[in-house]
């Protein structure tokens, strides 16, 4: 976009040095020719004020766009890792009452194995 922006100052000046030069060589009085000179050049600061304008609202429209795109792809993006922590998060906490329910049934076994040696030891 900075190379239009160039193109155009290029374009608007070269138009502008161009029909001073013209008026310059023109046949009329020095005081016609000034005024021609005053009006072109006040055509051409219109001119280029509108194009600088344009092009400013056309990159500020092009930033919002793009601000809106990657704001978008951020929520996508973060939602998603929400939901694989979610499914981490589940797996983790299916697999801690897995290991909860092994260990009381190791400690179960424990105790059973306990009263089992204490009923030995009392029959012997």
């Amino acid at each position: 976009m900075a190379n239009t922006g160039s193109t155009l100052l290029a374009l608007i000046t070269g138009a502008a040095i161009g029909a001073g030069i013209g008026m310059l060589y023109a046949p009329e009085s020095g005081e016609e020719t000034r005024k021609k000179i005053r009006e072109e050049s006040d055509k051409a600061q219109k001119n280029f004020n509108k194009k600088y304008k344009e092009t400013s609202s056309n990159l500020s429209e092009k930033a919002k766009k793009a601000r809106h795109d990657f704001e978008t792809r951020l929520e996508e993006t973060l939602s998603s890792a929400s939901y694989k922590a979610d499914d981490i998060l589940s797996a983790m906490e299916a697999k801690l009452e897995e290991l909860r329910k092994q260990n009381a049934k190791l400690q179960k076994d424990s105790k059973t194995e306990e009263v089992k040696a204490k009923a030995n030891k009392a029959v012997v």
